[in-house]
Order: C-alpha cells, then sequence, then structure tokens
C-alpha cells in the first residue's frame, strides 16, 4: 500500500513513461496483468496497488520498479521513498537504495508493529530476497518453508512465490530487506 507521496510520483512517472512507449492504458493494463480502471486511477493518483503489481507495471513499460515509484527530482541511488504502511503507526517500508543487477536490485529499511504483518505477491521468476533482522522477532511464512528470526539473523530466498513478514512479538521488530533481480 504506498503512501500519498509515493503516488504522486507514480501517477506522473506512469503518465509519463506510458507516454514516451506510446502505449494505451488498455495495452499496458493487458500486459501488466491488472485492470484497466487501475491503470487510470494509478494516472490520477487515486489507487492502492500492490508492491507486486507495482512491478508487473515496471515490467510492462520496460522500465523498473525504483524508476516508477522515486520523486523525479531524487538521488538515483539514495531514494529513501516511503512505499508501504502497516495498519500500525510503527509498520513501515522504505526503500533505501536501487542499483543495476540483470534488472535491479533494491535496499529496503522495514518496520512491522505488534501483531501487524505485511503479505506479499509472489515476485517475477528469478527473483530473490535477503532479510536481516536488527531488532526483534521477524516469522517469515512462504510456500516452502517458515522460518523464525532474532537480531542478527538472516535468510536468503527465491520470491516468486507468496510469502509473508509477520512481527509475532510485542514490540516493533525491524528488518533490512535486499530485493534482486
Amino acid at each position: 500500500m504506498p503512501n500519498s507521496d509515493v503516488l504522486a510520483h507514480l501517477a506522473s512517472n506512469l503518465r509519463r513513461a506510458r507516454g514516451e512507449r506510446g502505449m494505451s492504458q488498455t495495452t499496458l493494463a493487458e500486459l501488466a496483468g491488472i485492470s484497466r480502471r487501475t491503470v487510470i486511477s494509478l494516472e490520477a493518483g487515486e489507487a492502492n496497488i500492490s508492491l507486486a503489481s507495482l512491478d508487473r507495471l515496471a515490467d510492462a513499460l520496460g522500465t523498473t520498479f525504483t524508476a516508477l515509484v522515486r520523486d523525479p527530482g531524487a538521488d538515483r541511488e539514495r531514494d529513501a521513498t516511503l512505499a508501504w504502511r502497516g495498519a500500525h503507526a510503527s509498520s513501515r517500508a522504505e526503500l533505501l537504495a536501487s542499483v543495476p543487477a540483470m534488472s535491479e536490485a533494491q535496499l529496503w529499511t522495514w518496520s512491522l508493529g505488534p501483531g501487524d504483518r505485511y503479505d506479499a505477491e509472489p515476485d517475477p521468476p528469478g527473483w530473490r530476497e535477503m532479510v536481516v533482522v536488527t531488532a526483534g522477532r521477524l516469522r517469515i511464512e512462504r510456500e516452502d518453508a517458515a522460518v523464525e528470526l532474532g537480531p542478527g539473523e538472516f535468510d536468503a530466498y527465491p520470491s516468486d512465490q507468496v510469502y509473508a513478514y509477520v512481527n509475532l512479538g510485542d514490540g516493533v521488530t525491524t528488518f533490512v530487506r535486499n530485493v534482486v533481480a
């Protein structure tokens, strides 16, 4: 669930990228596997969309996730974009940086308030995540396994599967997440 600043940047960046490619809203929606209504709402800065669906939009446009969500005036290697907020005031995901990889690599900081969770959709085939917990206890629930991690512990796994981050503790859990495509 992107925040309002990200939605404003997304609206502008999406309209620009679609226009540069001479692509209709209908064509983009079909290529990304989302509804035309969602594309229209995104371009108006009014839609709520999953992070995985933003990845599919970027792929359909031949660009990157960060190119869609970043402030057009931001430093390209140090984004610091708040991209998700959870139900608890302490739950958030901030994209810190992105560097080229086969497609791209992303560096994130996350925090989950007590009892909060983030349910993710599968990323495209070949994508991977690396997570390091910095405080609290994090449970990563995946189709192929579930792990619980404490401070300093990490996990790396293919993210082309359904997965979730869960804070089962009473305090805030924080972690660093790298996404590599």
